[in-house]
């Protein structure tokens, strides 16, 4: 008898091969769901609300924050998940897909004697041993255009589908170019992403400039060509006192004084801008004014990176150098929605992805395969390498263990060997997803990795082998390397576990 039962005879316990297996079958259970999911050809799953609403995804992050997830070791494991890809914006469905090979390939050991600890062994081995082989094989190289072209494509590819991923592939690269300013990090809140629905997915595209999902204040202020912006955080209204204070009036007479020096006290400040503005373009004397109220406060800050000028707290300071200057400033009326255009911007410093689509589903999934698309670019930028995708860093890693495994001590070897095959799920579930069989291809991937000595990876479109660098297939670093990291903890942590207790306060109370 446990001696948690003892203590607590409510508690609910599962002992040694009973507390592996149910941890194991978590993780296969975890892995069983994803798998579909992996790669440019991998499939969709639908996901529906309580309330009925749809969402399309194969996005591993997606589906392991809306899956509704019981089981505790499964739970763990989909945090793991979701937490790298909140931090490097991919990897989530390699992460269950490892952790649960990683798992099964123990547990042919195990069920024949071998003891838990001596495979945790062999696995720390292999990875320190695949990390040191990821920094031989990672590519340094300028990250120029193309390249990033590469890289973002790559990752959106397995988002949505490749036509879709070819159009917001230029957008993104553009977008983060623009934003890129020398010696400093990137900060991707100055890519702004608005929802628009309307048109077809393949119409999304980049506005160098802003757009506001608020119109103009007044309806003749449709359009401006060469426009100068002036970005102020100041009300134009007669505002109340800090502090609590009153006005009484004792005839019509003293209340019209009133009126009159409110609008006399507004109208001074409107003058200022207008006066500013005859400074500034006597030539456009005739053009209008555009007023936007209530710009939020993180477009304010965009504005002005975008525009130029510098955004003031005071119409007191107003001169011609306060001022920012766009192309074309214009309202959009969409339905009963309308949207501010600002455009061709000189050297703008944040930017807007226009995201079209004819329906909400189509937008979100949109959506998230941007997000990770702009931190892949990023990521390869601060990263300034790259490493070949296409399952083509797993095959070579196996390669390498295999032949590491002879220097290992003991048995620890079996350990090695277990970590370099659950490796070759990757490749393996690549190929089964495009339609081919996994044994067949992942011999010829291994056998001209062997015969060539280059990191070749699977060609989705044939199930042959390709040279993954010469294909332009790139994965981030900063993916890969804490992959290896985690995957390993979380599979050595879940075999060292012999008693699973269901024994919290709650039990206790009863």
């Amino acid at each position: 008898m446990a001696a948690v039962k003892t203590l607590n005879p409510k508690a609910e316990v599962a002992r040694a091969q009973a507390a592996l297996a149910v941890n194991i079958s978590a993780a296969w259970g975890l892995q069983d769901v994803l798998r579909t999911n992996l790669g440019p050809k991998g499939t969709m799953k639908m996901l529906v609300s309580g309330a009925g609403d749809i969402k399309l995804t194969k996005d591993g992050n997606v589906l392991l924050h809306e899956m509704q997830i019981q089981h505790p070791t499964a739970s763990l494991i989909a945090k793991v998940a979701t937490a790298q890809d909140d931090i490097t914006g991919d990897g989530t469905t390699s992460n269950v897909l490892i952790i649960g090979e990683l798992l099964k390939q123990a547990d042919l050991y195990i069920s024949e004697g071998l003891h838990p600890r001596i495979i945790t062994e062999g696995f720390e081995a292999a990875k320190e041993k695949a990390l040191q082989f990821l920094e031989q094989v990672k590519v340094s190289k300028e990250m120029d255009r193309e390249t990033l072209i590469d890289v973002a494509r790559t990752s959106l590819r397995t988002k949505v589908h490749a036509e879709l991923a070819d159009v917001l592939t230029e957008a993104l690269v553009d977008s983060i170019l623009a934003i890129k300013k020398q010696d400093e990090p990137i900060d991707l809140f100055m890519v702004e992403i608005m929802e628009m629905k309307h048109k077809s997915e393949t119409d999304t595209s980049l506005i160098r400039g802003l757009v506001l999902d608020h119109g103009a204040r007044h309806p003749d202020m449709k359009r401006v060509e060469d426009a100068y912006i002036l970005t102020c955080n100041v009300s134009l209204e007669y505002e109340k006192t800090v502090v609590n204070s009153g006005f009484f009036y004792k005839s019509a007479e003293e209340r019209e004084k009133l009126v009159k020096a409110e609008r006399k006290f507004i109208e001074d400040r409107v003058k200022k801008i207008i006066n500013l503005k005859k400074k500034v373009c006597d030539a456009l004397a005739k053009e209008g004014i555009i007023a936007l109220r209530r710009a939020k406060r993180r477009n304010m800050e965009r504005l002005t990176l975008a525009c130029g000028g510098i955004a003031l707290n005071s119409l007191d300071d107003l001169n011609p150098d306060c001022l920012g200057h766009a192309g074309l400033v214009y309202e959009y009326t969409l339905g009963e929605e309308k949207f501010t255009f600002i455009e061709k911007c000189n050297n703008p410093h944040s930017v807007t992805l226009l995201i079209k689509g004819p329906n909400k589903h189509t937008l979100t999934q949109i959506k998230d395969a941007i997000r990770d698309g702009l931190r892949a670019v990023k990521n390869a930028i601060d990263d300034g390498c790259v490493v070949p995708g296409a399952g083509a860093v797993e095959v070579a890693i196996a390669e390498a263990l295999v032949k590491y495994k002879p220097s290992v001590n003991g048995r620890a070897q079996l350990g090695v060997q277990a970590f370099a095959d659950a490796l070759l799920i990757i490749p393996k579930v690549l190929a089964q997803n495009s339609g081919f069989d996994l044994q067949e291809t992942l011999v010829k991937v291994q056998a001209e990795h062997s015969e060539s000595g280059q990191l070749v990876g699977v060609d989705l479109n044939t199930g042959e082998p390709m040279v993954a660098a010469e294909a332009g297939i790139w994965d981030n670093y900063c993916v890969k390397k804490p992959l290896l990291h985690s995957c390993t903890v979380i599979a050595t942590n879940i075999l060292l576990v012999d008693e699973i207790m269901r024994a919290g306060m709650s039990s206790l109370k009863g």
